[in-house]
């Protein structure tokens, strides 16, 4: 049996742009991409914590240190620029495997979602 476990999460964010028109997705910037350990095309939940939205997508690779936080396509309705969120990942693994593991977790400024020293 596995259950589902956090994996990776960055901790409160800001929406830096909203693009309705693009096929869908998440863009975030690289070095928040890389320091939460996720990979592109991830499946990932963004919560928002100015709405309560909670939305599934997939992450795509944003400029490096641009702090483009950016919902595309539908879930762009689901947050506003300047709303803050909760990026989450999860990963399928046993209950012994999930006793000993240490999810990563960023926690970056949020207002510019830039990594803190």
């Amino acid at each position: 049996m596995t259950i589902e476990v956090l994996r990776a999460k960055i901790h409160r964010v800001s929406i830096t742009e909203a693009d309705l028109n693009y096929i869908g997705s998440i863009t975030l910037d690289r070095d928040l991409v890389e320091a939460a350990g996720l990979v592109e095309g991830e499946k990932v939940h963004v919560l928002n914590v100015n709405n309560g939205n909670r939305l599934v997508t997939y992450v795509i690779l944003g400029e490096r240190g641009s702090g483009q936080v950016c919902l595309n396509g539908p879930a762009a309705l689901m947050a506003s620029v300047g709303d803050v969120v909760i990026v989450v990942a999860y990963a399928h693994m046993t209950l012994e495997e999930a006793k000993d593991f240490k999810p990563t977790v960023i926690f970056p400024d949020e207002r510019t979602n830039k990594l803190l020293p």
